[in-house]
């Protein structure tokens, strides 16, 4: 495949990046596109359900359906950044991005990640209202608030990652542009570059580590208060439905949270392995296609809607 570079005095500047992709195994090409071609139609079809259905049904117009059709859109994003050039170069061969669009694809897949914990911690704020102030929630979680929370997370997620990107696009990479991965990834582009990365690094790691652990804590301390409202629930009843309004989310924060633990705390190794680079690349699309099938699945409001929606179109 031809590269292309630009001569700058001593320096070869690249312009165009290879993405490697699973190369080592040609044998399974076919293999992984159909599966991660299955994992983006999946995703689509059940982001794509939950954002129809919380539209056309007046029941679902509530803070926490509000909140997970901004998730919903969100993991459609997510992988929208990814897996079209997946699958591009698992069954077309086409490795090449441009330098601008590998920048691009970078941001994008930083700031939706941010975003992602930004979201699930306002959604663990709306269960802790909802649950420990049921009375005022209406109040408290009123529509302007809503859209104020989710904008600034938001806001906060496409902020946070703008120090990597303008870092890496000034970077010099020497006409070094084979990227042994599955997608612009940032920990890989540092190791491409010929320049001085030690500071952006470290920067990345705290901004990343800060970020993780507030958000965290947030969701441990409402949690803590939310565990501690129902114990005191008389009802068995009550205690189960209130149970059962967090328990999506908790399901979905514990995945997020671990996997992101490994994906981003983990030591920066020389050469890229190729259970690395599947572990990735699965943490960005496997999560995103998982997150509207476990709040379907554990959500009646969810399953009488979609109910409602099929015997409509069946005629009753």
């Amino acid at each position: 495949m031809n590269t292309r570079h630009v001569q700058r005095g001593n320096q070869t500047q690249v312009t165009e990046f290879i993405i490697l992709g699973f190369s080592d195994y040609p044998n399974l090409q076919i293999l992984l596109f159909m599966v991660f071609l299955t994992i983006y139609l999946v995703t689509l079809m059940g982001n794509l359900t939950i954002l129809t259905l919380t539209c056309i049904d007046s029941r679902l117009h509530t803070p926490m359906y509000f909140f997970l059709c901004n998730l919903a859109i969100l993991d459609v994003s997510l992988t929208s950044c990814t897996l079209p050039k997946m699958l591009s170069i698992l069954m077309m061969d086409n490795k090449g991005i441009s330098f601008l669009g590998c920048l691009t694809q970078l941001y994008l897949l930083m700031s939706f990640t941010c975003v992602e914990f930004c979201l699930l911690t306002v959604m663990a704020y709306d269960r802790f209202v909802a649950i420990c102030n049921p009375l005022h929630y209406s109040v408290i979680m009123n529509k302007m608030v809503c859209a104020l929370l989710s904008a600034t997370s938001w806001v906060v997620g496409f902020l946070e990652v703008v120090p990597h990107s303008v870092s890496v696009s000034h970077y010099s990479f020497c006409g070094r542009n084979v990227i042994n991965h599955l997608f612009c990834d940032f920990r890989t582009l540092l190791k491409l570059s010929c320049s001085d990365t030690s500071f952006i690094t470290l920067l990345t790691f705290t901004l990343n580590l800060f970020l993780v652990l507030v958000s965290l804590v947030f969701i441990l301390t409402s949690y803590s208060q939310i565990i501690s409202s129902i114990l005191k629930m008389q009802s068995v009843k009550g205690r189960y439905k209130a149970f059962s309004t967090c328990s999506s989310h908790l399901i979905v924060v514990s995945m997020y949270f671990g996997t992101a633990f490994f994906v981003y705390l983990r030591p920066i190794s020389k050469s890229e392995r190729s259970v690395d680079k599947l572990f990735d690349a699965l943490y960005s699309t496997l999560i995103p296609m998982l997150n509207p099938i476990i709040y379907s699945l554990r959500n009646k409001d969810i399953k009488a809607a979609l109910k409602k929606g099929m015997e409509g179109r069946t005629g009753g």
